[in-house]
Formats: C-alpha cells, structure tokens, sequence
C-alpha cells in the first residue's frame, strides 16, 4: 500500500504543563523522546518555547535548535515556509504555549497547511485543560462546546451568557469558555448575576498544578461562595439540564 503522504518529514504536535509543574508529571516519556530528536520547533514565543525545552529535557543543546514563531504578528504568508524542512525529510515539532498545540492555539494553522501539502501530523498525548475540565465537571461529556472567549463589552458579553445557557438546555450541551484571567472574578459574577439561579456552572481553575480548583454548583450557590480566581488560568462551563 503506497504512503497516504507527500514527504518523509512529519510535523510532530508536542504539548506542554499547564503551569510551571514537573513536566514528567504530566506528560509521557513519548514526548520527551521526540523533543529530544528534533531540532526544528514553531511555537508562539522562543523563550518559552527554549525554557520548556530545557525543562523537559535539561541536557540538549539549545544554540543548533532552529524556531519559527507563529502569533499574532506573523504574517500568514510566511506560515507555509515553516513547513518546508519536512518536505526535505527532517521532523518539526509544534509546541503550544500550554497543554495542546492547535487547540484554542494558533498552531491549528500550521496543521491545517501540512494537511493540504501532504505532511503527515502526529499529535502526542498531554494534557487539555478544556478536556480535564469537561471530564471532571459531571456535564455532559458527549456533547458539548467550547466557545473561546466572550465578548469583552458587558452587554454583549451578558447576552452571550444567556444564549449559551438556551443552547446549552435545548441541545443538552455544555458550553465552555475562557476569560482572560485578571478578568475571571467579573466573569463569575456576570455569571450569577445572568444565569437562571438553578443553573449548574462548573469552575475548573489550576488545572494538573497543586492549587488545582474543580467545583460545580448552581449559580445561586456561587453567589454565596467566596473563591478568588484572579489571574488563574480558568475554564468555565454551564449547563442548563432541567
């Protein structure tokens, strides 16, 4: 049976900690393996990308490691060019700033190119902290959403808040979203504030770190909780399931 793919290189999705943990406590010798072999890595900033790599694997040298940045600031022409080493048989690896490359990360960019030139993508297990949170959430894990971020203008960002509460009961979904996080103690309290007070939310905040916060109660139960969740990562999620 002849190869599916174009060229010989593969584009290897490598996840990181959510937070500045052990990596090995989190991700499986695999992962080390591979950034131990590769050389070339896109990622959204180099520094982190080379403290990561150190961290994972101390004893690499890191003035022969190669890195194209993928950002807000890249010009998507350029994105293609990154890929080119593969179609001369050498692996890339993609690294995300946190958990998963091309999830609510703009590496999904670059899969989407090696996928059109032929490239073969291999994801590696790590952490999701969407995942994490929908598995401990007690919502519905067989339908649900993730919605990124919220609109940041407080009307809009309330009439959202109701939509996905509606779509959240007429389809049994879960919604999921994300704040920026020196915002996420506002965004809990439009939450009380706008949703039915029967309404469950899950806050999932910390994930796989020590002070990892996983809790789920109605909106008129976080009213009477005190919980600070200032500049901690946090994934938010409702369902209206009555």
């Amino acid at each position: 049976m002849s190869s599916p793919f174009s060229y010989s290189g593969k584009l290897y999705l490598l996840p990181t900690t959510l937070g500045d943990n052990e990596p090995l406590e989190v991700l499986p010798a695999t992962v080390q393996h591979q950034v131990e072999r590769l050389d070339i890595f896109i990622a959204e900033n180099e520094k982190t990308a080379r403290r990561a790599i150190k961290k994972l694997v101390p004893g690499k040298s890191q003035p022969s490691l190669q890195f194209f940045i993928l950002n807000k600031h890249t010009d998507p022409a350029e994105v293609s060019g990154f890929l080119e080493a593969c179609k001369t048989g050498k692996d890339i690896g993609l690294l995300s700033e946190a958990g998963c490359p091309g999830v609510a990360d703009p590496g999904a960019e670059v899969v989407k190119i090696a996928h059109r030139e032929g490239i073969q993508v291999v994801p590696m297990v790590g952490p999701s902290s969407i995942l994490l949170a929908m598995m401990a959430s007690g919502m519905n894990g067989q339908n649900f959403a993730f919605n990124g971020y919220l609109p940041i203008d407080k009307a809009a960002r309330k009439g959202e808040i109701k939509n996905l509460e509606k779509i959240s009961h007429e389809k049994n979904q879960a919604q999921s979203f994300i704040e920026t996080p020196y915002r996420n103690n506002k965004m809990l309290e439009d939450l009380t504030q706008v949703l039915h007070p029967g309404t469950p939310i899950c806050i999932a905040c910390d994930l796989t770190l020590p002070t990892e916060f996983i809790v789920t109660k109605t909106a008129a139960d976080w009213r009477k909780t005190k919980v600070d969740l200032h500049k901690r990562p946090t994934i938010f999620i409702l369902q209206k399931d009555y």
